[in-house]
């Protein structure tokens, strides 16, 4: 018989690897080695069994121990006379199966074959849950700020009144998938290692139907337009996303119907525009206001409001008036107006008008425009450094 080799050379780690060293090493061998990367290749099936044995003795400390004290000989108690079996003494499914999921992406077979759990069919001939729908629908601002009541119509699966989600025609009934032999999965590979996979033939339910329900066409459900009242309540944002239990697709066969999820989007706003819970907006300012001081209206989700206006306010200036944003819709705290102004040039002076600004303009000076002031202060500066630069 031959010599077993070192547990700690198959895994290439030292005798005081901890147990992450000794997964991590374990995982790495269990790819280049497995039996599916390795079609027909002999030494890498033994190859794998030898590594997949070192790890169920060194990632267990009990066993472990065992090993380090009296070799292999310690072993005989936790794996019997016979040594070693895969089916039966391989009690980390868990980390090899997360391992497999990296070979076979995500739905990569079942290993009941290989632990020794046998072949269970999926049971799909039973209740099945209805599918969950995502609807998107635009609002506007007016009803993110405020609430609203909107009636959506949309397309739903039902299930078929006709053959009550059976798919099969009245006085018949489904057929044993001779595919996998009413299983409901199909099995590929040989020797020790074996995947289970959904039968592609029934798609796991084990049957098929042979004379389908002329009302749905063999599918169990048919489509019907429903209309459903949607209730969006005050504060809602672009991307806010709301849940109608048991208003999506149908089940099957008695099966609870699915969800369905609404996801808003928000339209632009001519006049505010929001970001979070603070609303902005720009506010036009009369000349002669932005010169001497007064009170505007501006607007607001509430109503219009009074904001007082200093003398000398320049185009650009933003105020701010607190609590006059949009309801949070969870805190139902209010956010904030942010009211930016701009100076208005009047047009369509009269004559009057004209000689009265004209009045102003001959009695003004660089006094009454500060920041003119300065700008011609910048120029001459600029100018003055060309002019010692020589250029």
């Amino acid at each position: 018989m031959a010599t077993k080799k070192d547990y700690y050379e198959l895994l290439g780690v030292n005798r005081n690897a901890p147990v992450d060293e000794i997964k991590k090493n374990y995982r790495k061998l269990a790819m280049q080695h497995h039996p599916d990367r390795n079609a027909n290749n002999k030494e890498a099936e033994n190859k794998f069994k030898e590594i997949s044995e070192a790890y169920e003795v060194l990632s267990d400390a009990g066993k472990r121990q065992a090993y380090d004290q009296y070799g292999h000989d310690g072993l005989k108690s936790s794996f019997g006379p016979g040594g070693f079996d895969f089916s039966r003494d391989f009690t980390h499914s868990s980390d090899l199966q997360d391992i497999l999921g990296n070979i076979f992406g995500n739905g990569g077979g079942m290993f009941e074959e290989l632990f020794g759990g046998g072949h269970q069919r999926q049971q799909r001939n039973g209740p099945q849950r209805g599918t969950d729908l995502r609807f998107d629908l635009e609002i506007d601002l007016e009803e993110a700020i405020f609430g609203s009541e909107r009636e959506i119509s949309l397309p739903l699966s039902e299930e078929c009144t006709a053959c009550d989600g059976a798919g099969v025609a009245p006085g018949s009934s489904r057929e044993t998938c001779r595919q996998c032999n009413g299983r409901g999965v199909v099995i590929s590979g040989g020797g020790f290692f074996q995947v289970q996979r959904t039968c592609p033939i029934c798609g796991g339910a084990g049957s098929i139907v042979t004379k389908p329900c002329r009302a749905c066409g063999g599918a169990g459900r048919v489509k019907a337009r429903k209309r459903l009242t949607l209730r969006i309540p005050p504060g809602v944002d672009t991307g806010a996303r709301l849940r109608l239990s048991g208003k999506g697709e149908g089940g099957t066969r008695g099966g609870s119907p699915g969800d369905l999820f609404v996801v808003l989007q928000v339209r632009e706003h001519p006049l505010f525009h929001r970001r979070g819970d603070d609303l902005h907006c720009e506010a036009p300012l009369a000349m002669e206001i932005a010169a001497l001081g007064g009170e505007i209206d501006v607007p607001t989700p509430e109503g219009h409001a009074k904001l007082k206006i200093p003398a000398g306010t320049q185009t650009g200036r933003v105020f701010r008036l607190r609590g006059k944003g949009v309801t949070n819709v969870e805190t139902h705290e209010n956010g904030d107006l942010h009211v930016q102004v701009y100076v208005q040039v009047p047009e369509h002076l009269t004559s009057r008008q004209k000689k009265a600004l004209k009045d102003l303009a001959d009695d003004s000076s660089d006094e009454n425009y500060p920041r003119a002031r300065e700008n011609k202060k910048l120029t001459r500066e600029f100018f003055d450094r060309k002019q010692a630069m020589g250029k």
